[in-house]
């Protein structure tokens, strides 16, 4: 059985590499998007700095981290290492972030990601997210958006935002 467990603080090393892993993949599309165009991974300090990371594994073979974004839970990165995707692990790694967070008191999750590889927008989509129009993101949203931007992933491919709700919709008394 998959373990999925909160990160242990000597866990923040091993993740860059996992990331790295990761991202190979992209080079693997038609057409690819060479991984010389992406940031480089986060550090063993940007990791221990997010608001909570989740990985899959001891040793971890994949990991999620969440942020806070418009006072909501953010999935700001999914990663699978090399020769562990297609197992689950990704699908995995999300739903116990969005259970998780739905215990923290989230009642959303939102991230960004691309719009049309197979891996990214259409696989959020299946574990429930919908794509955002510009209007209905909040100002931080934004913000991250515009961040992605000036990193250039724009120019790897058309990027959305995306979100779901958490558990059912919160009861109002009419």
């Amino acid at each position: 059985m998959l373990e999925i467990r909160p990160a242990a603080l000597s866990e923040f090393a091993l993740l860059p590499s996992i990331e790295a892993e990761a991202d190979e993949v992209f080079e693997t599309l038609t057409p690819a998007i060479s991984l010389a165009d992406f940031p480089p991974p986060g550090t063993a300090a940007e990791f221990g700095a997010a608001f909570h990371i989740m990985v899959a594994g001891r040793p971890p073979t994949g990991f999620v981290r969440l942020e806070i974004v418009d006072g909501q839970a953010h999935l700001e990165q999914l990663a699978v290492g090399t020769g562990y995707g297609r197992q689950g692990i990704g699908r995995a790694l999300v739903q116990a972030a969005k259970a998780w967070a739905l215990e923290a008191g989230f009642h959303t999750m939102t991230l960004c990601t691309f719009r049309d590889v197979p891996f990214n927008a259409p696989f959020y989509a299946s574990c429930g997210f919908v794509e955002l129009d510009k209007q209905d993101t909040g100002e931080e949203l934004r913000e991250v958006r515009n961040h992605e931007q000036k990193l250039g992933l724009d120019a790897l491919g058309p990027r959305i935002a995306m979100r779901v709700r958490l558990g059912p919709a919160p009861f109002v008394e009419v």
